[in-house]
């Protein structure tokens, strides 16, 4: 698949997310469990306007959050949390195409950035399309969109972290 990549700005996007260290082997297991984990807790919330489904890998040893974008801060519980998706600069690229492929699209957006000398951090997410019943027949429309978070942002998500760690905007830090 070929890849339209570019580099965008965007702010921090709440999120209502499970906390935890995952195995790469693990994930197509854990992010569906923890998508339909998070929606039910969302519903049962009544928390407005609930997103689209994410998953936020923070680190090269497993460390990621997997849940919904949600559209305000709120007070979770001890398994679901208030988080968000990092503001800053970034790399991003849609991938069209069953999730096990989603890797290709992170290999792509590694290649352009190192091709044009755009520094990586370890950050990266996914933001998954509404699931649309047409895909059950043609996974090859399935819509992801994969973003890589630029090294000179690394600092801002730093400071986010800082303040989640210290219990700041009435997030829970588990």
């Amino acid at each position: 698949m070929r890849y339209h990549i570019e580099i965008t700005h965007s702010e921090a996007i709440h999120t209502a997310v499970i906390r935890s260290r995952v195995q790469p082997k693990e994930l197509p297991r854990f992010i569906p469990a923890a998508c339909g984990e998070v929606w039910s807790y969302i519903r049962s919330a009544g928390l407005p306007r609930p997103g689209r489904h994410v998953a936020l890998y923070l680190d090269r040893q497993g460390s990621i959050e997997v849940g919904a974008e949600v559209s305000e801060p709120f007070v979770g519980n001890d398994r679901v949390q208030c988080s968000h998706l990092p503001p800053g600069r970034r790399a991003t690229a849609v991938h069209r195409g069953p999730y096990p492929r989603l890797s290709e699209a992170h290999a792509e957006i590694r290649k352009w950035c190192a091709e044009r000398g755009h520094r990586l951090s370890d950050i990266s997410w996914e933001i998954y399309e509404h699931w649309d019943e047409t895909w059950n027949t043609d996974p090859s429309k399935i819509r992801t969109d994969v973003f890589r978070l630029l090294q000179d942002q690394e600092h801002v998500v730093g400071q986010i972290e800082r303040a989640k760690a210290n219990g700041q905007n009435g997030e829970k830090v588990g």
